[in-house]
């Protein structure tokens, strides 16, 4: 069973996604949060899987959440939701470690598939959003990218070969046809990856390889 908070000011859109969320059986709603700090109390007191969490919010907005979130001793993974498609918003929340973004239009079944996704480990970006948002957001200077390939040192020839089409947004199917190797093996290289390169997720990773000038 998959633990979920939902995070919004609007008792609307709260009220909705909760009742779609519940809707699947295997999705509990534990929590919901008005806000970013009262995320953090319910993240918590609660046992939390999966957080959807907006990104406008008084008292703490969602991008701050986010870190807080996942800096906690048992960390949710975090879905940012929003009104806005591709805007600066969502990258700083994936930045700051959200496994994913919605749009709040999303078609119900999308969202369920979603929190099911990321409760599962994957990250819920279509591989051309992910691509355009990185592109259209992510410019490192000089010291970021000195250090972003200090940090790529870490991983092996093979290891960086994945993480390069990794980062161009391929999936795990992607990869593995395109190197020729079992998906199975895909999955460690990618957990690997992540691991080495201090991240928490491949949104993360493809920052750090875009910041390397990997790709």
């Amino acid at each position: 069973m998959i633990r979920a908070m939902v995070v919004d000011d609007d008792a609307l859109v709260r009220l909705g996604l909760t009742d779609l969320l519940d809707s699947d059986d295997g999705i509990e709603v534990v929590a919901q949060a008005t806000d970013g700090l009262h995320a953090i109390e319910q993240a918590t007191t609660h046992r939390v899987d999966v957080a959807l969490v907006d990104v406008r919010m008084p008292r703490m907005d969602g991008i701050t959440a986010t870190g807080r979130l996942r800096a906690l001793a048992h960390p949710p993974k975090v879905i940012t939701l929003t009104t806005f498609d591709l805007d600066e918003y969502v990258y700083d929340a994936l930045a700051a470690g959200a496994d994913g973004f919605l749009l709040k239009d999303t078609d119900p079944a999308e969202i369920l598939r979603a929190v099911h996704l990321v409760a599962a480990g994957s990250a819920m970006l279509h591989p051309a959003a992910a691509r355009r948002l990185i592109d259209r957001y992510h410019r490192a200077g000089q010291p970021q990218a000195t250090a972003a390939r200090a940090r790529l040192e870490r991983l092996t020839p093979r290891e960086s070969d994945v993480l390069a089409l990794l980062a161009r947004g391929d999936t795990n199917a992607d990869i593995a046809a395109h190197l020729t190797m079992r998906e199975s093996t895909v999955k460690a290289h990618v957990s690997r990856i992540l691991s080495a390169l201090e991240v928490t997720n491949r949104v993360q990773a493809a920052l750090l390889a875009r910041d390397a000038g990997l790709t």
